[in-house]
């Protein structure tokens, strides 16, 4: 039950529509056993006493065996409508909670969760609730109301039969326990587990399908899926084998019935002599006894729905149980924009060295600083600390003076622009993708921050201009296309701060020009914090500050960085002689 009242949470003004479904549900598992008794009545009328019988008796009790069978599914019906109406409710409320879970994760979270898990766990499992209420639930009430109205009438009609019927029944029940034993479920769990990984790996797999296809890989070359197709098929193939023995137990045992009730019913005949009443009470315990079988079928199934729900709801629940970056309870304002870093240091999680070590450095309002150094030095993570995409471990970093920790969210996300190398366009219109951070803007400022950026070309060349859809079953835009439309976004946003993270790095040479120019634009007046590899474009910084391990090496500006020993002038030296080499 404890899954029931997690479900129900997330039910809302719903939450009555659950109850009446399983009251309807037990009322259909009785309804639904009144066809039985009239059709009895019918046939010990014809055995018993043939001679004596009325038929307008019989058709009466023929209507109301129908009618009886037409309400059980009038009744069937109406819980499955009820059942059916909460389950989209839950369906619907647990994946807007999980999109709210995580749009109240930090930044960072989303560089460690893979799209393909975050995917499977929100469309599927949350659909595995939906199954469970609508189809599984409803049968609930009347999977256990139902057998128990069969055993009452079993004895009541005679106890004799139902004791023979009792055997093959109470085996049935003995090998239904063993197949849902708590081993199972721990089974279950790795079923799912290896489900999630597979759907995870399958993302992945389809996203470097242009570069499978472009080496002449297959599958079976991108080892993480082919190992997680392997350990789904060898999960399946074990669950399958763990069954096929007590299933076939089951299934025959149940199906026996009759070779228990006829042995019986002889031997009630041969010491009463009534033979039309003995063959009409076995006719109905043959035809009743299959609804006793059905049921303990879809307790099982029920059980089963009932672990994947609950499962489902401790997987969507688990996904964000990452606290959020605690927010300031009393916000300060930022009233000035230099940034800065004062002893600050950071770790990845499960990682084994600091990513950020005991960094200081200030960033005066409207400069522009450039960090540089080898890859894997840290300097995307300095990027990220500034927006807060995780918090620093020691130290602080601060805006204008303000920690960054004790500025409201909404406040510092106004104050940072990003432009990242792997910027994201949503699959809709351009205006849509340019005005994402500011809805209002009018007609005059969109057209100015695309001009800015260095977009008009691009609009003007496409059909429906700023209406046109882009990515699927859109227009399709080049990478460097994509960036000046990311760059206008940014222009049109207008934030203070300005944060450049590898900006041109997928830009053709006629493109790097223009979207250079458009930095230019977007960076004017601004405080701006600028990462690159190639070193010609940080020459002009006001400051160049390089960065080792996680540690400042050196700061200055080029000239004189170049001028002096160390990691700079060997990176300098190194560039010179890349740009100039050939074949």
């Amino acid at each position: 039950m404890n899954v029931l009242q997690r479900l129900g949470a997330y039910m809302g003004n719903r939450r009555p529509l659950l109850p009446i479904s399983l009251v309807l549900s037990g009322l259909t598992g009785l309804v639904s056993l009144l066809p039985f008794i009239f059709v009895w009545l019918i046939v010990h009328q014809l055995l018993v006493v043939p001679e004596g019988v009325e038929p307008d008796s019989v058709f009466s009790l023929a209507w109301w065996a129908f009618g009886s069978a037409a309400l059980a599914i009038l009744l069937s019906f109406l819980s499955l409508i009820f059942s059916h109406v909460a389950a989209f409710r839950v369906e619907c409320s647990m994946r807007r909670s999980a999109l709210a879970r995580l749009m109240r994760m930090p930044l960072g979270y989303f560089d460690t969760h893979t799209t393909g898990r975050v995917r499977k766990i929100i469309d599927e499992d949350s659909s595995q609730t939906h199954t469970f209420i609508a189809h599984l639930l409803p049968d609930l009430v009347g999977s256990i109301l139902s057998p128990i109205g069969v055993l009452v009438l079993l004895f009541v009609v005679d106890w004799h039969l139902g004791l023979a019927c009792m055997i093959p029944i109470l085996m049935a029940f003995a090998t239904l326990g063993v197949m849902m034993n708590p081993k199972q479920q721990n089974f279950q769990r790795e079923y799912l587990d290896a489900q999630e990984r597979m759907s995870t790996e399958a993302v992945e797999y389809v996203r470097g399908i242009p570069v499978v296809k472009v080496f002449q890989q297959t599958v079976f070359s991108f080892k993480r899926f082919y190992d997680s197709i392997i350990c789904y098929r060898d999960l399946v193939t074990k669950c399958t084998l763990r069954w096929q023995y007590p299933m076939s137990f089951y299934t025959a045992v149940i199906n026996t019935i009759a070779f228990f009730l006829i042995p019986m019913a002889i031997i009630l005949i041969h010491n009463t002599g009534n033979y039309g009443g003995v063959i009409a009470d076995m006719i109905l315990f043959l035809l009743i006894t299959p609804v006793i079988s059905g049921n303990i079928m879809k307790i099982m199934f029920l059980q089963q729905g009932m672990f994947m729900a609950g499962e489902a709801i401790s997987r969507m629940e688990a996904l964000t149980e990452d606290a959020p970056l605690p927010e300031a309870e009393h916000p300060q304002p930022i009233t000035s924009y230099s940034i800065a870093f004062e002893g600050v240091t950071f770790s990845y999680s499960g990682a084994n060295t600091p990513a950020v070590q005991e960094l200081s450095f200030t960033l005066p309002e409207g400069k522009t600083y450039a960090l540089v150094g080898p890859s894997g030095g840290g300097k995307s993570t300095i990027a990220r600390l500034i927006p807060r995409f995780y918090d620093v471990a020691q130290g602080s970093i601060s805006i204008g003076g303000v920690d960054v920790r004790k500025v409201a969210t909404h406040d510092l996300m106004n104050a940072v622009s990003f432009v990242f190398q792997n910027g994201k366009l949503f699959h809709s219109s351009l205006r849509h993708n340019v005005t994402y951070g500011t809805p209002n803007a009018t007609e005059e400022q969109i057209w100015r921050a695309l001009d800015l950026a260095q977009c008009r070309e691009i609009i003007e060349r496409l059909p429906q201009g700023l209406d046109t859809r882009i990515g699927v079953e859109g227009t399709y835009l080049s990478g460097g296309e994509q960036q000046r439309i990311i760059l206008a976004r940014a222009l049109l946003k207008d934030a203070p701060i300005v944060v450049l993270d590898e900006a041109t790095a997928f830009a053709d040479p006629e493109n790097e020009q223009l979207i250079r120019r458009a930095l230019a634009e977007l960076t004017k007046g601004k405080t701006v914090l600028l990462i690159a590899h190639r070193l010609t474009n940080v020459v002009d910084a006001d400051a160049i500050l390089v960065v080792d391990e996680g540690r400042l090496v050196q700061q200055g500006t080029h000239q004189a960085l170049v001028e002096q020993e160390g990691l700079y002038r060997s990176m300098w030296e190194e560039y010179n002689r890349s740009i100039n080499w050939t074949i």
